[in-house]
């Protein structure tokens, strides 16, 4: 094989154990010079344990061995920092065997960053790809970090010494141990990449400006106002100051650290700025100029080139075309964005694609009383997108509640995964726009997810979706401010009737409890009686939310009352704040949290234990409503990952193989039952006759009761049933069906099938995906569903819990329970065909498309009556390992 060539895929920009970056790719001949220089940077001590000896020079004869491979049974990966290698790692196959030999060394400078766990992922990759199965390597029984990179990988290593040499060996197919491993490592170094971006100890500003016209001169003004507790260094060739502050021509100039570079100069400008933080060491970049990926093909090119460069000397880039990013932390007092106005501090995280709407947002923010943590505005999310936040989010202290404002999707999988997981101790409230229209420069870069897949995508992970901004704050300042309902039952108080009618109306629309009548209290009510019509409510075991209307009388001040509603509910949270009850209200026409019913903080910011006010009961009670069904969400078992018993993917696998697929290609009926029988699916038994006689025979062998079914293809499913004859029992009742379906169907092949107990009629599938791979789909079918669209669908992998909520989640699902005195559906057994169908297109990603319909569902189990499958190629892997970046501008 030529050593230049190699697979593309195998390229990644990596993120290290301390948040900076590299780039991993196969060696070439080219790199000669580079690995000798590599090599003189390393000790001694490093030498000797990757060589079993001294070795000070490297002989040219070696020099070529080891930049020479053929990238399938000899391959090496650098480890790219800029132009200098830092890290090697290289399997070679072992006598034309399964097995190879894999060792790697590190540069000592950069020796504990995760670059030993990175090169073993991306080699057991290859290997795999390249057919081999199982590592072998030889470390030094003193060499203690090298053992701890295999010992803490995730495989079943076995051991043997010999002589102060451990001899390690394992297999390179990945292990739940070993996936675990990954993605925790992946999450540690994403988190550390965006603390350093959102912690920065000195901040450069380039581009700043002493007309304050200029994003350059507004970015540094805020920084300033918001009084970041580090420095702050303005570049400007022109000035020798700005806004009182020292300038200095290049941030070369600057005689300290910069950790952080905010960039305000023309895009025309930025290659040179970038070569210039290049030099200078700088951590991260944000940048705020525009003309980038959003202007054409020749802006996008330019927005790789600039992540490329910086990505690969170990930054991260927030931007271009972004707004910026702040920390209220304290202890920060980071603004580094183009809005004037902060929002207070607080306990939600805020993720924004779209640079235009990010100052809207924190002035909404601020308005309404809701306090943040951290908040980006990633523009092009050309680097840094939402999936790096979410891993920040997980493990930040100071993030209790995490919003999302997405236009796109770049890695819609590893989304899926990231927000499944952060929902289970923080909720995600998200908007996603571009469901009808999206721009063309956010369809060049991002993966297109159609709306039954994003919907799917949010339902799994338990993301509450909105469809607005202000249903997004409507739903923040409910999670910000009160604890999750325990359950769906609500009460309501209040001083009008009309109002309360209002609430109980939604309240029930919304498909939650209303706890006995709305009560009135009377518009002539005084404070103390309008609290203890609250208190009241609170104390009711049957009551777990309570909607507070309230009408401003005439006489008293609506502030007494919010007051009075403030020490109720204070004083209910003392008695028992491990029951602490939500609490939403339409208070004195304030939308937000009005100061008389904010419990602030230490820094005077309303925070936990306030009590939100909407100008409608209705917008009140729906905002409820979301918490509501994300806490149900939450309360529920997550299930496990479990593998159907009976289960052959090995055979499976060759039988995909030996079809060939480069096109899409339906299955005959034998080659797909034999596929579906691999993995415990059995279809009815059938037979297929071209005859009368053959039918009456074929009806003997199967046993009666039969059914004839046509087989073509536009008499297949219809709902009027005239391609099938069902409950034949008899000779001449089969010869009859056979004559017609051969008149209508034109045809004279016609299937016969033995009969099954009567159930309800459903279908279940697999749908390809763009960007999942494959959907798991379920539903009733028939024409109603069929016009309803009545089917649940679910990213895969699946655990026992999902499949159980897959069948009973379509609207007519209800019948498969026994509704109205129907037969009750074996609904263990259907859900036994999602896991088993969900494992199929786990091991499958080539098997495109599948349906199972009909599937009878009834008391004595579930039968499928007949399965068609298409084959086609094997789609781009998505968040399967090893860990990597997307790609520039775009999605990998």
């Amino acid at each position: 094989m030529d050593p230049f060539d190699y697979p593309r895929s195998w390229e990644a920009d990596v993120v290290l154990a301390d948040g900076g970056t590299a780039h991993l790719r196969p060696i070439t001949p080219d790199d000669g010079q580079r690995l000798l220089e590599f090599h003189s940077r390393l000790s001694e001590r490093t030498r000797y344990f990757r060589y079993f000896g001294p070795y000070p020079r490297m002989p040219r004869r070696d020099v070529v061995r080891f930049t020479t491979v053929d990238h399938a049974d000899r391959v090496a990966f650098v480890a790219m920092l800029g132009d200098d290698i830092v890290a090697v790692g290289r399997y070679d196959r072992l006598h034309d065997g399964p097995s190879a030999e894999v060792a790697f060394v590190v540069q000592d400078e950069h020796q504990g960053r995760g670059l030993g766990s990175i090169l073993l992922e991306h080699l057991a990759a290859a290997a795999r790809e390249r057919g081999l199965t199982r590592f072998t390597a030889e470390v030094l029984a003193e060499n203690g970090q090298m053992v701890r990179v295999f010992r803490d990988a995730g495989y079943s290593v076995s051991r043997a010494f010999d002589e102060g040499v451990l001899h390690l060996e394992f297999d390179v197919d990945p292990t739940e141990q070993s996936v675990e491993v990954a993605q925790a490592r992946e999450q540690a170094a994403e988190a550390r990449s965006v603390h350093n971006l959102l912690h920065p100890r000195s901040i450069a500003v380039i581009g700043a400006s002493t007309d304050r016209t200029k994003i350059g001169h507004a970015v540094l003004a805020n920084l300033l106002v918001g009084d970041f507790h580090g420095p702050v260094y303005p570049v400007n060739a022109e000035h020798r100051a700005v806004r009182g502050v020292r300038a200095h021509p290049s941030v070369l100039d600057i005689p300290d650290d910069v950790d952080l570079a905010v960039v305000a100069v023309p895009a025309a400008g930025v290659d040179e700025v970038m070569d210039a933080c290049l030099a200078k060491g700088v951590k991260a970049l944000v940048v705020v100029t525009s003309g980038f990926g959003e202007t054409g093909p020749d802006g996008r090119t330019a927005e790789r080139r600039l992540v490329t460069e910086a990505r690969a000397h170990g930054m991260r880039v927030v931007g271009p075309n972004a707004l910026g990013v702040v920390n209220t932390d304290p202890d920060v007092r980071l603004n580094a964005t183009l809005a004037p106005t902060l929002p207070a501090r607080g306990r939600t995280g805020f993720f924004c694609q779209s640079g235009a709407l990010g100052s809207a947002i924190l002035a909404t923010a601020a308005e309404r009383g809701l306090g943040l943590s951290t908040f980006v505005s990633a523009g092009n999310r050309a680097d840094v997108s939402g999936n790096d936040l979410l891993q920040y989010w997980e493990t930040d202290p100071a993030t209790d509640v995490v919003l999302l404002y997405l236009e796109s999707f770049g890695n819609p999988r590893k989304f899926a995964r990231l927000a499944r997981r952060l929902g289970r101790s923080k909720p995600i409230v998200a908007v996603k726009s571009g469901r009808h229209a999206v721009t063309p420069a956010l369809a060049a870069t991002s993966v297109h997810v159609d709306e039954q897949s994003v919907q799917a995508l949010f339902e799994q992970a338990g993301v509450i979706r909105v469809e607005s901004l202000a249903q997004l704050f409507d739903t923040a300042l409910l999670l910000a401010h009160q604890p999750l309902p325990s359950g769906p039952r609500v009460a309501v108080v209040g001083n009008s009737t009309a109002i309360g009618v209002l609430a109980a109306d939604t309240v029930l629309g919304q498909g939650l409890d209303l706890v006995g009548d709305p009560v009135d209290v009377g518009a002539q009510a005084g404070p103390e009686e309008f609290a203890d019509a609250v208190r009241t409510a609170l104390a009711d075991p049957d009551t777990d939310a309570l909607v507070v209307v309230f009408a401003p009388p005439l006489a008293i001040p609506g502030t007494e009352y919010a007051r009075a509603l403030r020490a109720a509910v204070q004083d209910a949270a003392a008695r028992d704040a491990e029951k602490a009850k939500p609490i939403v209200s339409t208070f004195l026409a304030v939308e937000g949290v009005p100061a008389e019913l904010a419990v602030t903080g230490p820094d005077g910011a309303p925070g936990r234990g306030s009590v939100p006010s909407y100008p409608s009961p209705e917008r009140a009670v729906l905002a409820l409503a979301r918490v509501t069904r994300y806490a149900r969400w939450r309360s529920r078992p997550a299930g496990f990952f479990t593998r159907p018993e009976g289960v052959d993917p090995e055979a499976a696998r060759a039988l995909v193989e030996s079809v060939p697929h480069a096109e899409p290609v339906k299955l005959d009926d034998d080659t797909a039952m034999r596929l579906l029988a691999c993995y415990g699916i059995d279809v009815v038994p059938f037979r297929v006759v071209s005859s009368a006689d053959d039918a009456v025979a074929a009806s003997a062998e199967l046993g009666y009761p039969v059914a004839l079914k046509s087989t073509a293809e536009r008499l297949r499913h219809r709902t009027d049933l005239v391609g099938v004859r069902l409950d034949l029992t008899a000779e001449e009742s089969v010869r009859e069906a056979y004559r017609g379906l051969a008149d209508i169907s034109g045809l004279t092949e016609v299937y016969v099938q033995r009969m099954v107990p009567k159930g309800l009629s459903c279908v279940l599938g697999l749908q390809d995906d763009p960007s999942f791979g494959s959907l798991v789909s379920f539903g009733l079918s028939g024409l109603v569903s069929d016009l309803l669209g009545d089917r649940a669908y679910r990213a895969g992998p699946l655990t026992d819990a999902d499949a159980a909520a897959r069948v009973r989640a379509p609207t007519a699902a209800p019948l498969l329970a026994g509704c109205r005195g129907g037969q009750v559906a074996d609904l263990a057994a259907l859900q036994e065909l999602v896991l088993r169908l969900a494992a199929l297109a786990e091991d499958l990603p080539e098997v495109r498309e599948l349906a199972l319909e009909p599937v009878l569902a009834s008391a004595e189990g579930a039968f499928v009556a007949s399965a068609r499958v298409t084959l086609g190629p094997r789609p781009s892997p998505r968040d399967s390992g090893p860990r990597r970046l997307r790609l520039p501008g775009g999605a990998r």
